[in-house]
């Protein structure tokens, strides 16, 4: 008698479990795949078994990865899609979630979302949707500092990459060119579901600027699938785009850099508004974002109630202010700070980005010192976990990869009732 361990999933899409028991029956064999040995039906619920050998999550890893593991990863995930399209298997779309690492450190495809399985290849135009899907998740972890690499698998997300076995050569290509670079590890992010919800409406993004500014941003949506997720990812990508934009005319002063993130909220928040009109839904996000120019001022903005916290000599400093009716109520000594966390109105938020024209914000200067860190977060987190512990998780884990994925776990022990989405940004000390 040997040990035996076994990975469960479950499915609860039932217009899937045709595609995937299809997808059983072909017993495939390939070293980035790990095929189910199990797959059955039970009370309205899909259920895939596979041998499990110690293999760690994906999702668990933090942004950003190494040049070197990026480019890796890449070529797994694209060859796996291109052998899986040669023998008709059209997957849906591909996330962390349907990676495992070995203990040796290889990935492999776990668990995909497969939507038809037929006789001929998939057709160049049906693979559109896995392609932008690993995409978006391969830009992820890039490095900010690598923007030409970002640029190249963000290409991949927009659907303007050539066909997967062009763009795998130019992967191919680009390793010789990016795998040597190393880059210092100043800043993290980390994005996850959390313990009860099925849909992630978190979003964030960063972006180098230019060589003096850098953007993060962090946004928490609100209206379910096709609103929530929708507003935040457009806040996100719209703000950072405007940044852009603007940053290309190198405004100066403060006033100019206050201006410049205004218009970018202000155009996020119309779009958003737009776009729920466009629908006849109704979808809005709160969000946090924090430009800092020449590591010397940090401008961190807000709406809502995801925050921005200061970490300067081991102690924590909230800066943003929350725009939520317990906020209010603390203000006007109406509540104490404890007795707003537990409240069953602390979920109820004054101000939003997308559910009215024209937002307010509140815009907060920061003179950064080196060795601070700055953390923006969703309620996720500070909702589950208290400042203090947020605090000493920080003060722990130098490394902001680790200090991301203890804060993750934190808030999981803490509930995981939301979903949980952070970054952390260290100010360096000068070379």
């Amino acid at each position: 008698m040997r040990d035996r361990r076994f990975l469960v999933s479950a499915h609860w899409n039932t217009e899937v479990f045709d595609a995937f028991e299809a997808y059983h029956r072909l017993r495939i064999e390939h070293p980035g795949v790990i095929a189910p040995l199990v797959v059955f039906r039970q009370q309205g619920v899909l259920y895939s078994v596979v041998p499990y050998g110690g293999e760690g999550l994906m999702i668990d890893e933090a942004s950003p990865l190494s040049n070197e593991r990026l480019l890796y990863l890449a070529q797994r995930v694209l060859g796996v899609l291109a052998w899986m399209h040669r023998r008709g298997v059209r997957i849906r779309a591909i996330n962390r979630a349907n990676l495992l690492v070995s203990p040796d450190g290889s990935v492999r495809f776990f668990d995909p979302e497969v939507d038809s399985v037929r006789t001929a290849p998939v057709a160049v135009a049906e693979q559109a949707d896995v392609l932008r899907s690993a995409g978006e998740m391969l830009r992820r972890y890039c490095n900010i500092e690598a923007d030409g690499l970002a640029e190249m698998l963000g290409a991949l997300e927009a659907g303007l990459a050539p066909a997967l076995p062009a763009f795998g050569r130019q992967i191919e290509t680009a390793h010789d060119n990016w795998a040597p670079l190393t880059y210092s590890h100043w800043d993290a992010a980390m994005s996850d579901v959390g313990l009860t919800r099925q849909l992630n409406e978190d979003n964030w993004g960063w972006l180098r600027l230019s060589e003096r500014a850098r953007l993060y941003v962090v946004a928490d949506g609100m209206g379910g699938h096709d609103g929530g997720e929708v507003a935040s990812a457009l806040a996100v990508e719209t703000i950072c785009r405007v940044a852009r934009e603007r940053e290309s005319v190198s405004p100066e002063g403060d006033d100019a850099v206050e201006a410049m993130l205004d218009t970018a909220f202000q155009t996020a928040n119309n779009t958003i508004k737009e776009n729920a009109e466009a629908k006849g839904t109704d979808m809005g996000t709160t969000l946090v974002s924090c430009l800092i120019i020449d590591n010397r001022l940090g401008f961190l903005a807000n709406v809502g109630d995801s925050r921005g916290y200061l970490l300067r000599d081991s102690a924590l400093h909230q800066v943003s202010r929350d725009h939520s009716l317990v906020q209010k109520m603390v203000e006007r000594g109406r509540l104490t700070a404890d007795e707003a966390r537990n409240h069953p109105h602390s979920n109820i938020l004054l101000r939003t980005v997308g559910t009215e024209r024209d937002v307010e914000i509140d815009i907060f200067r920061v003179e950064l010192a080196p060795g601070d860190r700055l953390l923006m977060c969703s309620d996720g987190l500070w909702g589950e976990v208290e400042d203090r512990d947020i605090e000493a998780i920080l003060n722990t884990y130098t490394d902001p990869r680790i200090a991301a994925r203890e804060l993750v776990r934190a808030a999981h022990h803490g509930g995981g009732k939301d979903n949980v989405t952070l970054m952390i940004v260290t100010i360096p000390h000068a070379a």
